[in-house]
């Protein structure tokens, strides 16, 4: 039994705004943080810490929260970008899946590098820092 079409294109959609989200997780647990300590700004996110105890719990697992969200940006890139994906031939239909596609694409792109940003941010920063001895 084959899926409809728009279906699988909901389900595409729907799997990349969730890993939009989780990308977005990995920029708020950890490069923002550093960024506000970087510009002297240490408590404000002293402040946000105690506001949002969720950021610390985040940060203690960051490294589960890398690998969460790559893996949702990998199964969703997947998806996109598989073999034999298409869209139906009812031209208004086939406009609509066309216009979908472009954006998941747009949005899968933004997810990515946010998470480049983040992981950038949490696992790479510090030791560049130490080998430019800055």
């Amino acid at each position: 039994m084959q899926k409809h079409p728009n279906t699988t294109i909901a389900h595409e959609s729907s799997l990349t705004w969730l890993a939009l989200f989780a990308s977005t997780g990995t920029l708020v647990c950890c490069a923002l943080p550093i960024m506000l300590v970087t510009l002297g700004l240490g408590a404000t996110v002293a402040a946000m810490t105690s506001q949002f105890p969720l950021l610390v719990t985040l940060s203690e697992y960051k490294l589960l929260v890398f690998a969460f969200s790559g893996a949702m940006l990998a199964l969703s890139a997947w998806l996109m970008y598989r073999p034999g994906r298409s869209c139906p031939t009812d031209p208004r239909k086939a406009e609509v899946c066309a216009r979908m596609q472009r954006w998941n694409r747009r949005v899968l792109w933004l997810s990515v590098s946010i998470w480049f940003i983040g992981f950038t941010a949490a696992f790479l920063a510090l030791p560049m820092r130490r080998f430019l001895d800055i």
